[in-house]
């Protein structure tokens, strides 16, 4: 049965996403979810390679603006960056030296690159789609209303 712990099936939304599409399932909010904090800013770990460092500096405050990466989330930043330094990396081999490379015996067999490749997109697809970097999990995500009402020109059509 979806939904009960321990079982197969669709993972649960976090309250916040819930709030922020408006509760369309209009089922009950978990009033006691934990929170773990937002985070204003934080620095690319040092052992993070050159692409991923990259892509943190501009990810990162992205996240951090829109008030979606929590304390417990900057591991999943983390691992989406550094996918993206493997992906590069090993995407650069394959440009490199091709989609086969001569194997032991000599003949030709798949680089080793492309499968490397293959990982880190999976790797990328999964942790991005947490974060809601994908455009799949980000519009199901409703932005906060602008300050001041929503609609400038109210007060002209109503004056």
């Amino acid at each position: 049965m979806a939904g009960v712990s321990g079982r197969s099936g669709r993972r649960p939304k976090p309250t916040a996403k819930k709030l922020l599409a408006g509760n369309p399932g209009k089922r009950a909010i978990n009033q006691d979810e934990p929170d773990f904090g937002l985070v204003q800013s934080i620095d690319c770990p040092f052992w993070m390679g050159d692409h991923g460092r990259e892509l943190w500096e501009t990810v990162c405050p992205l996240l951090c603006r829109e008030k979606v990466l929590e304390a417990t989330d900057v591991q999943n930043l983390e691992v989406y960056c550094n996918a993206y330094d493997q992906f590069r990396i090993a995407q650069e081999e394959v440009k490199n030296n091709g989609v086969t490379v001569l194997g032991a015996s000599g003949s030709p067999i798949k680089n080793p690159a492309v499968t490397a490749v293959k990982e880190a997109v999976a790797m990328m697809a999964t942790y991005g789609g947490m974060l809601g970097l994908d455009p799949a999990s980000r519009q199901r995500i409703i932005g906060k209303k602008p300050e001041g009402g929503g609609n400038p020109f109210a007060e002209l059509f109503n004056a």
